[in-house]
């Protein structure tokens, strides 16, 4: 049987895939970002690396724009690409996807009375892209499959923390039930504090921040039932990403345990996050 093995979440700042893109790593600037990463690297090499990975991430209108706007979509394709977002496609492998084991999770979270959209071809951007080099740096081909899982985080209403809780748990259902023997991660992404336009851009909230940190470990689940309008209020117009990470987080059981934590600003007007964390029993 297949079964979650850890969960790791992440920002997904552009800048940051540009700097890799670009060789920057190594300036000043970057150096403390791409440190935090290390350990990480290092622990997927050795002895973390899944067979699957479910990444969940919000699109930034490459493959949905205003027209179409899903609330759950999950990729069951055979491969998604690098999309253009105004400066060509990032050179990064394409992405190979899981379709068997994406299939049966999109048919198990609709019998579990999720509406999920199912996405058989599209591209995928920086939301995907970012943590997949973070974690595994520049490789001619990622070295496991991934299915892409995406959230409407960018027009209102997104979903609630407890439904997106609520979501990782029945994933976590639908991949113990696949027959499959493979290691599954799975990751949320975005955030954690910026805004990006109006009189408040470039917040940045570390305090709140580093609590919501701090309570994605243990036993206990207040994060779901942090409010849209605290998001707002507290972490800036794109801090709402942060529900992304609570899918990671419901799919991990009851208690966790954290392997890694990184925090870090300002990247480009943004407050990164990094966290591995694996159930606990």
């Amino acid at each position: 049987m297949a079964k979650i093995i850890s969960g790791i979440a992440s920002s997904h700042v552009p800048a940051i895939g540009a700097a890799i893109d670009l060789g920057k790593t190594d300036e000043d600037y970057w150096k403390p970002v791409f440190a935090g990463y290390e350990w990480t690297k290092d622990w997927i090499r050795n002895e973390g690396k899944p067979d699957v990975i479910v990444l969940v991430y919000n699109d930034h209108a490459s493959a949905f724009d205003m027209r179409v706007i899903p609330t759950f979509a999950i990729g069951c394709g055979e491969t998604f690409n690098s999309c253009d977002e105004g400066w060509g496609p990032r050179p990064v492998p394409v992405v190979e996807g899981h379709p068997d084991l994406a299939w049966h999770i999109a048919q198990c979270l609709i019998l579990d009375e999720f509406d999920m959209t199912i996405i058989n071809e599209m591209d995928v951007d920086h939301g995907l892209t970012v943590p997949m080099s973070l974690m595994f740096g520049q490789p001619k081909a990622w070295p496991c499959k991934v299915i892409p899982l995406a959230v409407n985080v960018v027009t209102y209403p997104p979903p609630s923390g407890n439904r997106c809780w609520a979501l990782g748990e029945a994933i976590a259902r639908a991949v113990e039930s696949f027959p499959e023997e493979l290691n599954v991660q799975i990751w949320g992404t975005g955030g954690m504090s910026h805004q990006l336009q109006g009189p408040r851009a470039g917040l940045i909230n570390a305090e709140w921040d580093n609590r919501f940190l701090d309570r994605l470990v243990g036993d206990t689940d207040e994060l779901r039932h942090i409010p849209h309008i605290e998001y707002l209020r507290e972490t800036g117009s794109e801090g709402i990403e942060m529900v992304m990470w609570l899918i990671m987080r419901g799919a991990l059981g009851k208690k966790t345990r954290c392997l890694h934590r990184h925090y870090h600003v300002p990247a480009s007007n943004t407050a990164v996050g990094h966290i591995v964390l694996e159930p606990e029993k």
